[in-house]
């Protein structure tokens, strides 16, 4: 393969990996915004508009209501299994706590998806708007009553309800099942009724996931962000855009907020629903600039009852197990017909060595022995290609002085065609094959970037998390390294100033790599490890590059009409 060729390939994956770490994942379709003055548009049946979810208004003076069914004082009721610990506030009967056993944090406690940072006025998980401002203070106020002191979740689920009722006329009910298909999934049901009869209340998440720390939507890192499945197609909107896109409505397959590792969302399944979403700003104490979190809500269009919400990790087979179209939650990207198949043989090879690390390396080489016949195809047609350089250049060179623009020059491609159909060499034969084994190269990229099952994996000595940079640097340092006496291997069909920038590209991915997780870095390393190999293997076959001395013009045709001649009194002879 020319090296023109594979410097286009190189050159296309360096734009690939740059394009993904700076800019971040499409934005959605503008929904509709509304004019100045004039009312959201509503869901079908044109309930209430919820009000911000992150705005925290002034409390309105509460009267006194003398509670006929209330919890005497403020506790905690908390819910727990093999894969969660909840916990529930009885003030407001709101989530305040959702931790996830099997995912810790950098201090190695269990991740809360439930923010610990979020600003104190703001919603709770499952608190509920209702259009009368002070009976929605009254709500996020009252002590309502559980129906258990704790509660174990065992295989088949468990229930919990909240109750809290007064002499003024306002009775609110919740109930929560837990863990009765999934140990992140959480059936909702909501029932309030005010002095003036039924309300249908909006749904407050609050502030959702992540730390408050904004990036750009880097590949590795994004910050929180809303998201959302419609009409076939995932939407995922950077924070800076969500003023504009503030109020999401229709019939959504699911819709929340997600980070890089973690989802929390609603699944209306079919339901009509408004979805409202609101930053939500920390300022801290001699910060730079405050935190930022993004608050959700959602609107049904009747009293939600066994509404499906999800808080828990974008594990692909957690997900799936739930609800199919919830794994796009997942940034596969393009290549993910070839993504999923790689985790799942990834996550199988892992359930016998015990080690992802060990795992990345055991399926890189799997591939690379299935990708070994078209690598070493493409190598033999490299070499075949090298052999021919001399004779190549002699040919450029008798037209060097033509303009492009000159027809004589189109001999020169003659010439050159009838150069390989004389040596029976393909030019497009050598970069085929390569082009082929690209798209598991950017799956497997894609699959490393993004599986949860790498967070907090540990390797070997210092790589104690594979999601996550390597802290001293060396295996970024011994990829390039593997990769410049991988390209100093490559068999040189370019000109010199061609095969200069080639060297330059193991400094430049050694670069690009410094931050990459280190589950990346080390799959790169191993593969370049293989080619050297390979490479090494490919050239004991074929042997040492034949040496040819390129003849002028004039003697070849004369060696050309002589060998005619030859032929010619052969078959005089013969007659």
């Amino acid at each position: 393969m020319e090296k023109r060729v594979l410097l286009a390939i190189v050159l296309s994956f360096i734009v690939l990996y740059g394009y993904q770490a700076i800019f971040p994942p499409p934005r959605p379709e503008p929904v509709q915004r509304q004019a100045e003055g004039q009312a959201p548009p509503a869901v079908i049946g044109e309930p209430p508009a919820p009000p911000p979810a992150a705005a925290v208004a002034p409390q309105p003076q509460l009267e006194e209501a003398e509670p006929l069914v209330a919890d005497a004082q403020e506790r905690e009721i908390v819910v727990e299994n093999e894969f969660v610990r909840g916990v529930f506030s009885t003030r407001g009967a709101v989530l305040t706590s959702w931790r996830l056993k099997r995912y810790a944090d950098d201090d190695g406690s269990p991740h809360d998806v439930v923010p610990a940072r979020a600003p104190a006025n703001a919603p709770k998980p499952f608190s509920l708007t209702l259009d009368d401002p002070a009976l929605t203070a009254r709500l996020a106020q009252a002590l309502f009553k559980p129906s258990a002191e704790a509660v174990e979740i065992s295989a088949d689920g468990a229930t919990l309800a909240f109750e809290y009722r007064d002499a003024s006329g306002l009775a609110a009910r919740k109930q929560f099942v837990l863990g009765r298909e999934s140990p992140y999934e959480i059936l909702f049901t909501a029932e309030v009724a005010t002095p003036a009869g039924p309300v249908n209340p909006v749904v407050n998440w609050g502030p959702a996931l992540g730390s408050g720390v904004v990036t750009s939507g880097m590949t590795y890192s994004p910050s929180s962000q809303p998201i959302f499945y419609k009409d076939g197609d995932v939407s995922r909107i950077g924070f800076g855009d969500i003023a504009a896109h503030r109020v999401v409505e229709g019939n959504l397959g699911f819709g929340g907020v997600d980070d890089h590792y973690f989802l929390s969302a609603v699944l209306p399944a079919g339901q009509p629903v408004r979805l409202q979403y609101e930053p939500a700003p920390v300022t801290l104490e001699g910060a730079d600039s405050p935190l930022q979190f993004v608050s959700w809500s959602v609107l049904y269009p009747a009293p939600p009852k066994d509404a499906r919400f999800y808080a828990g990790p974008k594990d692909f087979d957690v997900l799936a197990s739930i609800d199919r179209d919830l794994v796009r939650a997942i940034h596969f990207g393009i290549f993910s017909p070839l993504v999923v198949p790689l985790l799942r043989a990834l996550n199988w090879v892992n359930g016998y060595v015990g080690n992802y690390g060990f795992s990345i390396i055991v399926l890189t080489i799997l591939i690379n022995l299935a990708m070994f016949p078209l690598r070493h195809k493409s190598v033999v047609s490299m070499r075949k290609m090298q052999e021919l350089q001399p004779e190549m250049k002699a040919i450029q060179e008798r037209y060097a002085k033509l303009k492009v623009s000159d027809p004589a020059r189109q001999k020169m491609n003659v010439e050159l065609m009838n150069l390989y159909r004389e040596r029976g060499v393909n030019p497009a034969s050598g970069c085929v094959p390569m082009l082929l084994t690209l798209p598991v190269l950017f799956a497997f990229y894609s699959m490393l970037s993004v599986a949860i099952e790498l967070r907090g994996a540990p390797f070997v000595l210092w790589i104690r998390d594979l999601s996550v940079y390597d802290p001293w640097f060396v295996t970024p340092v011994v990829m390039g390294a593997t990769q410049f006496v991988q390209t100093k291997l490559t068999p040189a069909t370019a000109d010199p100033a061609q095969q200069r920038i080639m060297l330059l590209m193991p400094l430049i991915f050694m670069t690009m790599f410094i931050w990459a997780p280190s589950g990346l870095v080390l799959y790169w390393t191993v593969s370049n490890m293989w080619a050297i190999g390979q490479q090494v293997v490919t050239n004991k076959l074929i042997g040492p590059p034949a040496q040819r001395t390129v003849r002028p013009p004039a003697e070849r045709k004369l060696k050309t009409a002589g060998a005619g001649k030859s032929e010619a009194a052969a078959a005089k002879e013969r007659k």
